[in-house]
């Protein structure tokens, strides 16, 4: 898992989660049915502030799953290239009981180039909706080799070989209309109590029933959803 304090050196293999314990008041808003779910210290789910699915959720699989894996990630983590495949594996083999909801947590010092290219992929949204902006950051992630490693010119390149408008493309980029976007995705990271990337929280039924630290394994993640879908 990237720690947004530390350095990481470049491994693409799993790392374990930071151990320090989440205390406190986590606050998760925008998220599927639960638009701010109210969680403290080992227990007590506050569920009595819900809205609906917002149109502006990134959401992969079945949206109306009984499991909701919220993931705060960064596309020049390592971990978080590694996990993100973990994630589609887990979505493809869930037959429409598990979803993926994708926030934005670039740490910008470690990973520089992050923040523009959570941006580029609103931008990519904003032409092409959900379907293509999973398209995009799925193509961020494929070229990129990670810690802050992506070629910056490969983020119009990305929006051509989608079908996008480049000229469009670029002048939201450029614009930073989606610096505040951004933002408040980390900003409820931060007040969900996420330390580093990848950071995620399980959902059943619109309550946090649990997280997934760091960069588990496919086999991990789906021993621990099978024992909530069986209850």
């Amino acid at each position: 898992m990237e720690n947004a304090t530390e350095n990481t050196k470049e491994n693409n293999s799993q790392k374990p989660m930071d151990s320090k314990p989440i205390v406190g008041a986590i606050l998760i808003v925008g998220i599927m049915i639960a638009g701010a779910i109210l969680l403290k210290g080992g227990g007590g789910v506050n569920t009595s502030s819900k809205t609906p699915i917002s149109k502006e959720d990134h959401i992969l699989g079945n949206p109306k799953a009984e499991i909701v894996i919220v993931e705060y990630s960064d596309t020049e983590c390592p971990f978080c290239k590694v996990f993100h495949q973990t994630m589609h594996q887990v979505v493809n083999k869930s037959e429409g009981k598990v979803a993926w909801v994708y926030k934005h947590y670039p740490i910008e010092g470690l990973h520089p180039k992050a923040p523009l290219e959570a941006e580029a992929t609103e931008c990519a949204w904003e032409q092409g909706g959900n379907t293509v902006f999973w398209e995009y950051i799925d193509e961020v992630f494929l070229r990129t080799e990670s810690n802050n490693k992506l070629d910056l010119a490969e983020l119009p390149k990305i929006a051509e070989s989608l079908g996008l408008d480049v000229g469009k493309f670029n002048s939201c980029v450029d614009s930073g209309k989606y610096k505040e976007k951004v933002q408040s995705h980390i900003s409820d990271g931060n007040l969900a109590g996420v330390r580093g990337t990848p950071s995620s929280f399980i959902l059943k039924n619109g309550s946090v029933v649990g997280t997934i630290p760091g960069a588990q394994s496919f086999e991990g993640v789906m021993a621990q959803l099978e024992t909530l879908l069986i209850d």
